[in-house]
Order: C-alpha cells, then sequence, then structure tokens
C-alpha cells in the first residue's frame, strides 16, 4: 500500500526527483572541485619539491671534484636532503632511506634526466626524485657525471590536506541537502497548487456542480489545461441543460397526453362494454374484428394508467396509503383475482404482517407474477418471508432465464430485449413501475438469474414503509 501511493503521488515524485537532482549536483560539484584541487596541491607540491631539489644539487655539483670520493658524495647528500641517497658507480652516501627503486634508478640512468615517482611504503605516500649531476664542459656541451641523486620526500602532509578538502567537500554537499528539500517543497507547491485546483473543480463537476470552473493562471501547460477543462465543463453543462429540458418536456408531454386521453378512452370503454355484450349475435368475421377492438381498447387503457402512473413518479406526487397488512393474504388476493392460484405455487407462512401501501403492494407482485407467467415456464413459484424489520417476496420461474446483457436493462422504461416482440400484452413499464413502487416504499427490487435455470426477483421492503 505504501509503495502504491509513493508511486500514485505527484507530490512525493516531484520532491524526490528535485532532491535527487539538487543533492547529486552538490555532490558531484563538491567532488570535482574537491578532486581539481587536491590534483593543482599534488602537482605544486611535487613541482616545488622538484625545484628545489634541483636548486639545491645546482648550488654545490660546481664545488666537487670528478671522480668524487665518499666524502664528497657525504657533502651532496647533506647539502640536498636527510632523507636522500647519493651514487657513483659502486659508491653509494652511508646514510639515506632505502626506498628508491629500480624502475626509478632505470629510468635515470637511460633517461639521463630528472624523474619523480609516487610510492606507498611504510604506511605513508612518498614522493621519489631522481636525477644525474651533469657536467658542463666549456664549449657548453652537458654530459653526465656519473653522480646520481636521489631524494624520498614525505607527502602525509599532502594527502592530510587532500582528505580534508574531501571532507569539506562532503560536508557541502550534506548542507545543501536541506536546502535542496526547501527548494523542492517551494517548487513542489507552486506546480501542484494549480493542479489542486483543477482536482477540486473535477471533484465539484462529478458531483454535479456543472457551474464549477477553474480560473487560469499565466500562459503555461497547466493553464492550457485549465482552460480546457473550463471548456469541457461547459460544454457537459449546456448539453445536461439541453437533456434536462428534453427529459421535462418529454415527461410533461406524456403526463399531459395521458391526461387528455383519458376522456376519450372513457367513451371509447364505454362503447367497447357494448360491443362485447353484443358479440356472440354478431357474424364470425365482425365477431373477430370486435374482440381485437375489444382487446386492443384494453391495453390501450392500460397503457396510459401506466403513463400517468409513471408521471406520478416523475412530478414526485406519488403517495402512499399505509396501512397494517398481511402480506400473505395480499398475495394470495392478488393472485386470485387474476386467476393466477393455479399456475401459481404460494409458499408462505400464514401471516407476516407489515404497514405497507395495499394497492402498491398488489401493483408489485402482479407485475411480477405477469412477467414470469409470460417470459418464463412453469413452475411459477412466489416465497414470501421475513426477517427482522424487512419483508422479503421472492417471484422465481423455470424458464430460460433472462440475457446476461439484458439484465441491467430489466427495469428501464419501454425497454424490449427482443424488437421482434414489439407487440406483447402489457404496456412495457410493468417492471418499471414495479421498482418505483419497491423505492417508494423504501425498499429495492433486484433480478438475477438462477444457477438452476429461470429468473429470480426479490422484492425487499421494510416492515414498515417510509421508514428508510
Amino acid at each position: 500500500m505504501i509503495g502504491r501511493r509513493w508511486r500514485g503521488g505527484l507530490r512525493p515524485r516531484l520532491l524526490a526527483a528535485f532532491v535527487a537532482v539538487t543533492a547529486l549536483g552538490a555532490t558531484a560539484a563538491a567532488w570535482s572541485s574537491a578532486g581539481s584541487a587536491s590534483t593543482a596541491l599534488v602537482e605544486s607540491s611535487q613541482r616545488r619539491l622538484v625545484e628545489t631539489v634541483t636548486s639545491q644539487i645546482t648550488a654545490v655539483a660546481p664545488g666537487l671534484t670528478y671522480p668524487p670520493g665518499q666524502d664528497a658524495l657525504e657533502l651532496l647528500r647533506a647539502a640536498v636532503s636527510p632523507n636522500g641517497v647519493v651514487t657513483y658507480g659502486g659508491l653509494r652516501s652511508a646514510d639515506g632511506p632505502d626506498l628508491i627503486t629500480d624502475s626509478l634508478r632505470n629510468a635515470v640512468r637511460t633517461g639521463g634526466r630528472l624523474v619523480s615517482q609516487r610510492i606507498e611504503a611504510e604506511g605513508r605516500p612518498w614522493l621519489l626524485i631522481g636525477t644525474p649531476v651533469m657536467i658542463t664542459a666549456v664549449d657548453g656541451a652537458r654530459a653526465p657525471s656519473g653522480i646520481e641523486v636521489y631524494v624520498a620526500r614525505d607527502l602525509t602532509a599532502v594527502d592530510d590536506e587532500i582528505n580534508g578538502m574531501a571532507r569539506n567537500a562532503g560536508l557541502t554537499a550534506g548542507l545543501a541537502l536541506p536546502l535542496a528539500v526547501l527548494l523542492a517543497l517551494l517548487a513542489a507547491s507552486s506546480v501542484l497548487r494549480p493542479v489542486r485546483r483543477l482536482r477540486d473543480t473535477a471533484r465539484r463537476l462529478a458531483a454535479g456542480d456543472l457551474r464549477a470552473r477553474s480560473r487560469p493562471r499565466g500562459s503555461d501547460e497547466l493553464a492550457d489545461l485549465t482552460v480546457t477543462i473550463n471548456e469541457m465543463a461547459a460544454s457537459v453543462q449546456s448539453s445536461m441543460t439541453a437533456m434536462r429540458r428534453m427529459q421535462a418536456d418529454a415527461k410533461r408531454f406524456a403526463a399531459d397526453v395521458s391526461h387528455e386521453l383519458r376522456t376519450p378512452l372513457s367513451t371509447l370503454t364505454a362503447v367497447v362494454e357494448v360491443l362485447s355484450m353484443s358479440a356472440d349475435r354478431m357474424e364470425p368475421d365482425a365477431r373477430e374484428s370486435a374482440q381485437l377492438a375489444i382487446t386492443e381498447t384494453q391495453r390501450l387503457v392500460t397503457l396510459v394508467e401506466d403513463l400517468m402512473e409513471v408521471s406520478r413518479f416523475d412530478a414526485g406526487t406519488a403517495e402512499l396509503r399505509v396501512e397494517d397488512v398481511n402480506v400473505t393474504t395480499a398475495v394470495r388476493q392478488c393472485l386470485r383475482a387474476r386467476s393466477w392460484l393455479g399456475r401459481v405455487e404460494l409458499v408462505a407462512p400464514d401471516e407476516v404482517a407489515a404497514r405497507l401501501d395495499r394497492r402498491r403492494l398488489d401493483v408489485v407482485v402482479a407485475n411480477l407474477v405477469g412477467n414470469a407467467l409470460r417470459h418464463g415456464a412453469p413452475p411459477v413459484r412466489v416465497i414470501v418471508s421475513a426477517s427482522g424489520v424487512e419483508v422479503r417476496i421472492e417471484v422465481v420461474d423455470s424458464g430460460p432465464g433472462i440475457v446476461e446483457h439484458v439484465l441491467p436493462h430489466v427495469f428501464d422504461r419501454f425497454y424490449k430485449a427482443d424488437a421482434a416482440r414489439a407487440r406483447t400484452p402489457g404496456s412495457g413499464l410493468g417492471l418499471a413501475i414495479a421498482m418505483e413502487n419497491a423505492r417508494l416504499h423504501g425498499g429495492d427490487l433486484t433480478v438475477s438469474n438462477r444457477e438452476s435455470g429461470g429468473a429470480r426477483f426479490v422484492l425487499r421492503l421494510p416492515g414498515e414503509a417510509g421508514r428508510r
């Protein structure tokens, strides 16, 4: 979880990147400066030592006798350095450290020039300098005298100074870290402030406040993004406003049409009832036409009634008439009124008490059972139960079930799973009205497929309507 937050947080990543770059830059600069300074220090010390040895030899060499004896070698060694060795052929000065390497001797003898070399001996750094003593002839020609001078100088002090420079470089890099963190915090705040404003605006838009906007600041990419989001929000707001207006117009139209149809439908229904009573005395063709007119008129009446009911839900004027109800008795009466008791199995205790709207409960049960009988297969079973303060009514059938892609749309208004079944009985609003009635009670209505086959509708209602 921590790793995911670290990877997902823009602020920690900005801080880490800024601090890392600053710290690495400071460290690199400090170490580069320390390295350059140490190199310059070593070269300067080496050059100074070489110049000192050369000047000392130059001052003493003219007074030597050739070929030199042991005393001359000792005199030259004492003048050059106590850590020196002077040789001439098989002669060698008595004192001096034995640090001279064979490679240095060979370089001096074969090159005929001054040679320096750094070594580690006795746990300390040393600079070895070897040079031949040259004799200048009357004609100015220079030739080796055979005398070789070797000097060893301790570089511990120089190394200590170099180590001090390295420590100072590390200290400088360490001091740069808090400054880098401070600068990173300031930079991250300046970068993330407009991002946070955009986030807050997006949250307000997601919560439904389509008037939310962010004011662009500056002329960078974040300002361009802010302008784009504002344009998008304005477009969404315009579209939603137009959609709400269209929905309101459609609902008003349905309510107005259904209301206006009530009067002519009442007249038409009365005529159809008279036609139904005289249908038995008609010729077969006329009787069939009359029966079709009766059926379609009844279907139209049902559709108008359902549209008016939906209009009441949309307008928020649907009300509950709550009373004490024995749910088992109410469900049995619903099935008996529609002659379904012989086709539907009722599984329920003798009494399940609740405070509900009996008429709306009848509508829900009738729609669910009617849907199971039309689109499912027998046996159809209605199961009534109560647990705690909840009443549960389950309607199951043994048909093929509901196709998976249809399940999310079962309670949509006028939804047809099969376009070829446009003339199925009913208005296409039954399940939508059942859902609205369940919610009006403070309950819920769900649908699923049974593992053994068939569909399952489950109505859950509180024991006392409207309590939730």
